[in-house]
């Protein structure tokens, strides 16, 4: 009986344990109010998205806003024109029953762009000997349909452009496989009418990268690897391009799966 018992036990807990870890603070409203740092002017209609928890909402007339959050849960703030922020809520927040967040101005001067040619030859061996690792240039093989991104962040761009031409499908294993949170994410923004309706009007790619973790010249290269048009990829608002890379995603656990 004792063995039974212990038995019965051991089978129930691995989904105890499952359940505990699935089940998520829902964490509790909190207000505030932004406002335009320079000119102490409220802002109407700020996107803001919780990261963590993939809700957002905008804010009113009186540039007030209302959103569910936990501690240690980012909020990201943008605005056309004003620099997007990350906030990281702390107990002051639940504390406290208003909250002021200030957003400041882009710079109105832009850093000049030199555009330099680079004549790529095909070959793996001699490309990545030519292309100017720390550049932010983009780059472009015949024959391989669109451009790739050098970027100068990443001291491994070359590689990462050449593997993106030579090897597509290793390129979305890189952007989906390895990004299961991400993913789920991407699921949980198609649900969240508030969230949809930001993006309906935005075409920044802010929330986006934001979000799933990726950057600009990323999810040109999803969308192109997954047959879209350079004028989708340039033209599409930020929902068009979220319903795209779900698409494409989709697609991609189908292929995978067949493939296992």
């Amino acid at each position: 009986m004792k063995t039974l018992r212990l038995l019965l036990v051991l089978w129930l807990f691995p989904y105890g344990v499952a359940a505990q870890e699935t089940q998520e603070d829902p964490g509790t409203i909190i207000n505030g109010v932004v406002i335009n740092d320079a000119t102490d002017k409220i802002l109407e209609n700020v996107n803001i998205v919780n990261l963590n928890k993939v809700i957002g909402t905008t804010t009113d007339g009186e540039g007030e806003f209302k959103l569910r959050a936990s501690v240690n849960d980012t909020l990201f703030f943008s605005y056309l024109g004003l620099r997007s922020i990350r906030v990281r809520v702390t107990n002051d927040w639940l504390k406290y029953d208003h909250i002021k967040v200030k957003m400041t101005e882009l710079g109105i001067a832009l850093e000049e762009v030199v555009i330099k040619p680079v004549q790529l030859t095909g070959y793996v061996e001699v490309d990545a000997k030519i292309i100017p690792i720390y550049d932010d240039y983009r780059y472009r093989i015949a024959g391989f349909g669109g451009g790739y991104e050098g970027g100068k962040t990443q001291p491994g761009a070359v590689t990462k452009v050449l593997s993106a031409m030579f090897n597509p499908a290793d390129f979305l294993y890189n952007v989906f496989g390895k990004r299961p949170k991400q993913m789920r994410k991407l699921k949980q923004m198609k649900r969240d009418d508030e969230i949809r309706n930001l993006l309906q009007s935005k075409f920044d790619r802010e929330t986006l990268m934001a979000v799933l973790q990726l950057e600009k010249a990323d999810i040109d290269e999803i969308l192109n690897n997954c047959s879209y048009s350079v004028e989708f990829i340039k033209t599409a608002n930020d929902l068009q391009i979220l319903d795209a890379i779900s698409e494409c995603y989709e697609e991609y656990r189908i292929l995978n799966r067949e493939k296992n």
